[in-house]
């Protein structure tokens, strides 16, 4: 691009690159980063210039994890409340799970609904994965083809009846069905029969509600999955992985060749078992948050590479299904908003780097996805950016979150990390915690 095209500026002695961080000056250009160049490169006529001082600008965030519940269940949520948040937690392009909405993203003909309420509404660039559930294995390569990213089942009960799990049999059939076109399998993996014959016992004591959801329905499902991977030559993807037990199963079996990638969430790697007050269902979700112990292990987890991403699995609820029964209770943490500052919190304590927290929030997972537009600061990609001030602090209050119901585990905390502008494709969508209107685009795959 020549430097008459150039209509965007940024500058800061902290920009996080691909090479590292450092300081530079980031031309845009239609929409799209024009180059990164030394920090006293001049500014082309005509261009505007944003300098941010000491701020840091990182790549706009690529969150693959959220349920919106939009349409069907939209006073759980909804796209216009949720890229909201995501924007004001420095996210600038997130992927809607099947479901929780209804219709679930089951068909294209439910795919075509879903984009139809999420079109105006979408504060932020949106894209959809699509289901696999018992029925719809028909249906599967003309999802992957109207641009759905990949494919999410459960192999133990979603908690919605309109979206049933796959026993091993029906798992084995849509992986072999969506490896046959080069899809993405994402998968939910709580073995059910060992969830059936855990303790179940209703009441308030966050331990009985752990007891309920053992390491071991994680560890044997993950197994299982890898067993069908490495037979079919699947490519498969564990959703938000919270028993660190698993952890040697996936080396060994990428070290096999199997095309197995993991991601693990912000309450599973900032919130421990042992702090959950009874009775506080605002932290149930499934798998359930586990020990200290545990979470160490997978912070060494991301440390080397097991564990590639870190995603919300954002999934609310009115406040009146947060009983205070941990058993009735619906199981969904929300952090939409949150996530970049509580992973930075913790993961400066361990001694990691914003270029960390960046590769696994924002590249691992515009790769998981093939998003190669998004996720990285360099000349080609979309302009999109968060301005964050790393060593500035908040206390989380739930009413300033702009997801539809405030409703969150880190309410009361003090993290690090605020994120002072939102920036999608050269537009600042976010500014102080004021948002602009809506300016998001539906993605399909490979566009």
């Amino acid at each position: 691009m020549s430097d008459v095209e150039v209509d965007l500026v940024l500058r800061s002695t902290r920009v996080i690159t691909p090479e590292g961080t450092r300081a530079a000056t980031v031309s845009v250009a239609g929409g799209r980063i024009a180059a990164v160049s030394p920090y006293d490169a001049g500014v082309p006529a005509g261009a505007r210039l944003e300098d941010f001082g000491d701020d840091v600008v990182l790549p706009g965030l690529v969150d693959t994890h959220v349920h919106v519940n939009d349409p069907g269940r939209t006073e759980w949520e909804g796209f216009w409340t949720a890229t909201r948040a995501a924007a004001a937690g420095g996210i600038t392009t997130l992927l809607d799970m099947p479901l929780n909405s209804l219709p679930p993203t089951t068909t294209v003909e439910h795919l075509a609904v879903k984009r139809d309420v999420a079109r105006p509404k979408a504060h932020i660039d949106v894209g959809f994965w699509g289901g696999a559930i018992p029925s719809n294995v028909k249906d599967l390569r003309q999802l992957h083809d109207a641009g759905v990213f990949g494919f999410k089942c459960f192999l133990s009960p979603s908690g919605v009846e309109e979206f049933p799990e796959l026993d091993q049999e029906q798992l084995a059939r849509s992986m072999a069905e969506i490896s046959g076109f080069g899809g993405l399998l994402i998968v939910h993996a709580e073995d059910p029969h060992h969830l059936a014959s855990a303790p179940q016992r209703s009441g308030p004591r966050y331990a009985d509600f752990l007891a309920s959801r053992p390491r071991d329905a994680e560890n044997t499902a993950i197994g299982n999955l890898i067993s069908h991977a490495k037979r079919l030559g699947a490519r498969v993807h564990v959703l938000h992985l919270s028993s660190s037990d698993a952890l040697p199963l996936i080396a060994e079996a990428r070290r096999e060749g199997v095309s197995i990638t993991v991601e693990s969430c912000p309450h599973f790697l900032t919130l421990t078992a042992e702090e959950v007050p009874d009775g506080a269902t605002e932290f149930k979700c499934c798998p359930p948050i586990r020990e200290a112990a545990n979470q160490d292990a997978l912070w060494q987890g991301l440390a080397d590479g097991t564990i590639d991403c870190i995603v919300s699995d954002h999934s609310p609820c009115t406040t009146d299904l947060k009983t205070p029964d941990f058993a009735s209770a619906w199981g969904g943490i929300s952090s939409l908003q949150l996530g970049l500052p509580a992973i930075w919190t913790e993961a400066r304590k361990r001694g990691h780097t914003l270029d960390d927290v960046v590769r696994w929030m924002a590249k691992a997972p515009a790769d998981l996805a093939g998003l190669g537009a998004k996720g990285a600061i360099e000349a080609g990609r979309d302009a999109d950016f968060a301005v964050l001030a790393p060593d500035a602090t908040f206390t989380v209050d739930p009413a300033e979150l702009h997801h539809r119901n405030q409703v969150t585990a880190y309410a009361g905390r003090t993290l690090y990390g605020v994120v002072r502008s939102t920036w999608l494709r050269g537009r600042r969508i976010v500014e102080n915690g004021n948002l602009a209107e809506p300016t998001g685009r539906l993605l399909e795959r490979n566009n």
